[in-house]
């Protein structure tokens, strides 16, 4: 079937292709490459990706193409759901023979429930959907495809079995020749790594226990399956070859530190190669392992601290120590290693106190960087049932995001209200960068990179607009 893959036009500025992290409006132009779409369509022949948000691709562009295709993949999230049903409504009435599917942590979870609420919508592949996606496309019986929920000829939903976890990763193929066919690399930012930059993974699943933590819980899995160090280190050759501008890889697996051994192994073979890269980390790796690491190419880590308070990173199961994530940044400091640091406010647990608490640790290990999020219980998280268990959510905040996609406070608690969580973003964002050290490691790298200088002084106006949007949201709430 001629396939189209989809992250359909949503909220000006919306980060779809972060499907591991949050889907939202971010405080700086910010877009993840949409490597789970980019990965069915590398295992469809002739298909096509089109990843709207960061290519300002807007929907009469895409519906004007809809006679071009017979099938339709479309990456959804709780917070884009409702746009991305209006899309596909849009794509069928352009061509009302065109079958359409949803993949993502949000069908995985309720494939039933969308499917009622989407009528226009033929089918979901649930949970890891690569294969199940290629099935489709293929024209097999979509009875006899596991992995699939879809309404069959009489309007009734089936949902076949499961489809067995993917093992051999191997059996992938890379996702960086759809990059370099349907995407315009730079139209891909990350504040916090070089531009333009490539991120790809090399592993899914996360062994941590996070309960916040979305697609561990609803598609990876918490067994880290990984490719094969030659995989991984030929697709760098191929990308480096194809995208000579690239001045960094990134690895977006959950925790490519999981494996240490292999961490070691990849580097290695990286140094070889002159290849800047970056990886998420956890904050527990021993000082030897980040030494080899840095010997082989490594720039930056994206840690998630998410609190300062040890209570807290007990009541998410973070699996993780205030000192030991201390000295893991103490380590990183010494070595060179630049850390983009991500914090989490209004988790269970929190207080006023503690969001001080938090804040000062921030400050006192102090990442190159950092990330301010707000808790988000999405369905499928454990996160998700003890809020709705403990009345800590409520319908009218279960979105996640507001009517332009700026992310909301969503849980509440007896002694913090939605607004006081939603309002101390913004102070530590302050707290943090409005220090004289701060400012002055920023002008400093402003000063001796003059790219850096443009693009550091665009985020700030962008920035400095994003916690205006904020306070008209909190004035409006």
């Amino acid at each position: 079937m001629r396939t189209l893959f989809l992250q359909a036009p949503s909220f000006d500025g919306f980060d779809g292709g972060a499907g591991s992290r949050y889907q939202a409006k971010r405080e700086i132009k910010s877009f993840w490459y949409p490597t789970w779409l980019a990965q069915p369509a590398a295992l469809v022949e002739n298909s096509k990706l089109i990843d709207a948000p960061p290519h300002k691709t807007k929907l009469a562009e895409v519906t004007a193409q809809a006679k071009d295709f017979d099938l339709t993949i479309m990456h959804t999230s709780i917070p884009s759901f409702a746009s991305d049903v209006k899309c596909a409504q849009a794509l069928k009435a352009a061509n009302p023979n065109m079958k359409i599917g949803m993949i993502g942590a949000k069908v995985a979870v309720e494939s039933d429930k969308s499917l009622v609420q989407a009528p226009v919508i033929d089918f979901v592949a649930r949970n890891e959907f690569d294969f199940t996606v290629k099935d489709v496309a293929d024209g097999q019986n979509w009875a006899s495809i596991p992995g699939l929920s879809f309404r069959n000829d009489s309007g009734v939903i089936v949902h076949n079995k499961d489809r067995a976890i993917l093992e051999n990763m191997d059996s992938l193929p890379f996702v960086t020749p759809v990059y370099k066919r349907d995407l315009v690399m730079e139209n891909y930012f990350i504040g916090y790594l070089k531009h333009p930059y490539i991120s790809i993974y090399t592993g899914r699943g996360c062994k941590s226990r996070c309960t916040f933590c979305l697609w561990p819980q609803t598609v990876g899995g918490h067994r880290y399956r990984t490719r094969s160090v030659d995989h991984v280190i030929e697709e760098i050759v191929w990308a480096k070859k194809n995208f000579p501008q690239t001045k960094e890889f990134f690895f977006d697996d959950d925790t490519f530190t999981d494996d240490l051994p292999r961490a070691e192994k990849i580097a290695e073979r990286l140094g070889k190669l002159g290849i800047t890269w970056s990886c998420n980390a956890k904050a527990n790796v021993p000082r030897e392992t980040l030494k080899k690491l840095k010997d082989g190419g490594l720039r930056l880590l994206l840690v998630g601290y998410e609190s300062g308070n040890q209570q807290i990173l007990h009541n998410i199961k973070k699996g993780m120590r205030i000192e030991v994530a201390e000295k893991f940044t103490k380590d990183c400091h010494e070595l060179g290693i630049a850390i983009h640091g991500t914090f989490i406010l209004g988790l269970p647990g929190e207080t006023k106190e503690t969001i001080q608490e938090t804040m000062a640790f921030a400050k006192k290990i102090n990442p190159h960087t950092i990330q301010v999020s707000l808790a988000a219980p999405y369905p499928g998280t454990f996160l998700f049932n003890q809020a709705v268990e403990n009345g800590w959510l409520d319908e009218k905040n279960a979105e996640l995001v507001d009517d332009s996609g700026v992310q909301i406070a969503p849980l509440h608690y007896p002694h913090l209200s939605h607004t006081e969580i939603f309002q101390s973003v913004e102070t530590f964002y302050r707290s943090f960068y409005f220090r004289t050290g701060k400012i002055a490691s920023i002008v400093g790298e402003m000063v001796r990179d003059r790219q850096m200088m443009v693009r550091r002084l665009r985020e700030g106006v962008e920035f400095f607009h994003f916690l205006k949007e904020r306070r008209s949201l909190d004035l409006a709430a």
